[in-house]
């Protein structure tokens, strides 16, 4: 049985399809992306680079009757194809294929192909949870301007501790350990369980500990590693990852799921309790009190939403990279004047 058309649609194929419109109309560039979450992050940084002679279109693969999701699925098919170009790009999480820095097949595959594009980040989640970002999004979620938390202080802190241990995970996976230390390994170290405000700094010293132990253990595990640590903790400072900003290269679910939306939570429901209790002092009567009450209850945000749209991450270095990545894409690609090309 033959191929569907659609299973066979390449770089080649779009800019086939461009060159049969009208010379002046404009360049349509396919972006796949790995999930539906991806959508909104890609469209938000490839918004910026079209004009009046390309647009993007970002889209999920499909094939058959179902979708296919994933990077295997959404990306290595298509290089095995041929399919990503000029025309076609993959836009694709990180996970740990940056930092491995080419040890791994799929490492090597995204870091050198000129048509794959990734995050930087671990993956999207990281993105969403920029630091620095975090306190507008309280601020979207309960209209109340208050900081109740110091976001940044707690993810420079909880990413300082588990530096050491970050270093170890990402050893194993590039000199392929024996006694491999994965990536679930390392989640399952960094813990935290319950988190509050109140508890937040305790948390940390807990967390200090039980990381220190685990470095006690893996250097008793590899005891002629402490050279080759060095140089891949030498490594990851000279790709721009800082102890500081270690949680934008963790696991992505398990820092949003995890970390930030449920210490979130606690802060924003602390901030509304706190404007509703304002409504009240300030409300002249029973009457206006429901109403004023009523229409800021409605005006509440979900937490995990307006983190699922946090665009915060304009204002990071990786999202600086992807873009400066894209620039240099287009760049190389750009049509000469009132010419489609393929």
């Amino acid at each position: 049985m033959g191929k569907r058309l659609t299973d066979c649609i390449t770089s080649q194929y779009i800019g086939a399809a461009n060159r049969l419109n009208s010379k002046k109309a404009r360049r349509r560039i396919v972006a796949y992306v790995e999930s539906y979450d991806d959508i909104f992050f890609w469209r938000s940084v490839l918004t910026r680079f079209e004009n009046d002679e390309r647009y993007f279109e970002v889209l999920l693969p499909s094939r058959l009757e179902h979708l296919e999701r994933g990077k295997k699925a959404a990306i290595m098919s298509m290089i095995a194809t041929g399919g990503v170009g000029k025309n076609m790009i993959a836009c694709v999480d990180a996970d740990y294929d940056y930092v491995a820095q080419g040890a791994t097949f799929s490492s090597k595959t995204i870091l050198e192909n000129p048509y794959i594009f990734h995050s930087y980040a671990y993956a999207i989640e990281n993105m969403q949870c920029y630091a620095p970002s975090l306190h507008n999004v309280c601020v979207a979620v309960t209209l109340n301007d208050a900081q109740k938390f110091d976001f940044e202080a707690f993810l420079a802190d909880f990413s300082t501790t588990i530096f050491p241990l970050f270093v170890w995970n990402v050893w194993s996976y590039r000199n392929a350990a024996e006694r491999r230390f994965t990536i679930s390994d390392f989640v399952r170290s960094i813990e935290m369980g319950s988190l509050s405000p109140e508890n937040a700094s305790a948390a940390i010293a807990q967390l200090r500990r039980r990381v220190a132990h685990k470095v006690k253990t893996l250097q008793s595990q590899h005891p002629g590693a402490k050279e080759s640590y060095l140089k891949v903790k030498e490594s990851l400072r000279e790709l721009g990852i800082v102890p500081s900003e270690t949680y934008l290269y963790i696991q992505g679910h398990h820092l949003f799921d995890k970390v930030i939306v449920p210490l979130m939570k606690k802060v924003c429901n602390t901030l509304v309790r706190e404007r509703e209790r304002d409504i009240s002092r300030q409300s002249v009567h029973a009457t206006q009190q429901r109403n004023e009450l009523s229409c800021y209850t409605s005006s509440v945000g979900s937490v995990e939403y307006s983190l699922r749209r946090n665009v915060g991450y304009v204002a990071s270095e990786q999202y600086r990279r992807i873009v400066s990545d894209l620039e240099k894409f287009l760049d190389n690609t750009s049509a000469p004047p009132l010419t489609i090309t393929p």
